[in-house]
């Protein structure tokens, strides 16, 4: 399930393409005081996500922007909603912007023989652990994790996604239901690499860091009711890493597969 948020510029602005961190610290703040504020220190999926303010580009005052939040977690849905409804205000580092509406936008793949294509539309954050080093024949003056880049094959990406999807779906799910490495298939049928890039990240207040990131088009074909959670469960916290900071949010880019709730709203809490 998601919020999306209409925005509205406040003044002219250029784009700011680091704008994870600030992002983040407002979602966090509307956490603060509920039993989500409890998970923000441990070193686990967080079970939300979030698009850019897109379209990503230069603003004058008036122009309209749209914010997606993504969580399995309606309830942490709703606190969001409501700050965003509370306070209007809205500044994203230097990007002002003043909250015209709050909706709810309900997300699915669709039913089991149902296609389509998931697109990032942030940068994807995969990095290789260094005991998988020679697993995929990677030769590094370093005992860090590796970004991924197109050198290292698909194989490690592959599993590092769907590694990092069974850790969500262990959090996320009920423990009867098989995760998507206990299932056979592949999670997509076919992926296109789009473009890799590399941006400063804020990390943490006062740590900034270079990540390599990718952005990429999936294609799917939903096999069974198993196979529908696991791609629901991806648009719902994003894939690969660090998906508080904004990373991994995708969409679902055939429209006829996502429907607004029309008159739908988050509830509010008091």
């Amino acid at each position: 399930m998601r919020v999306i948020a209409r925005l509205r510029a406040r003044a002219d602005t250029a784009y700011d393409n680091t704008y994870h961190h600030k992002l983040r610290g407002r979602i966090w703040n509307a956490l603060d005081g509920t039993k989500y504020d409890a998970i923000h220190d441990v070193n686990r999926p967080k079970g939300f996500t979030y698009s850019n303010p897109f379209p990503p580009r230069d603003m004058r005052e008036g122009d309209e922007r749209t914010l997606l939040v993504a969580s399995p977690h309606e309830e942490l849905l709703a606190t969001v909603a409501t700050n965003l409804k509370d306070d209007r205000e809205l500044n994203i580092g230097e990007m002002p912007f003043h909250v015209d509406s709050v909706d709810a936008l309900a997300t699915d793949v669709g039913e089991p023989g149902m296609s389509g294509t998931i697109e990032t539309g942030t940068g994807v954050l995969v990095r290789i652990p260094p005991w998988r080093f020679e697993e995929y024949g990677i030769d590094t003056d370093h005992d860090e994790a590796e970004f991924w880049r197109p050198k290292h094959t698909m194989e490690p990406f592959r599993n590092q996604i769907e590694n990092n999807l069974d850790k969500k779906h262990n959090l996320f799910c009920p423990d009867y239901q098989p995760g998507p490495s206990e299932v056979d298939g592949d999670l997509f049928d076919g992926a296109d690499l789009i473009k890799t890039f590399s941006i400063p990240v804020t990390v943490t207040q006062g740590q900034r860091e270079t990540w390599v990131l990718s952005k990429w088009r999936f294609d799917y074909t939903v096999r069974d009711d198993h196979h529908r959670r696991h791609l629901n469960l991806a648009l719902d916290t994003g894939i690969g890493e660090r998906n508080s900071l904004g990373f991994g949010f995708v969409n679902i880019t055939d429209k006829a597969n996502q429907r607004l709730g029309q008159g739908e709203r988050v509830n509010a809490h008091s």
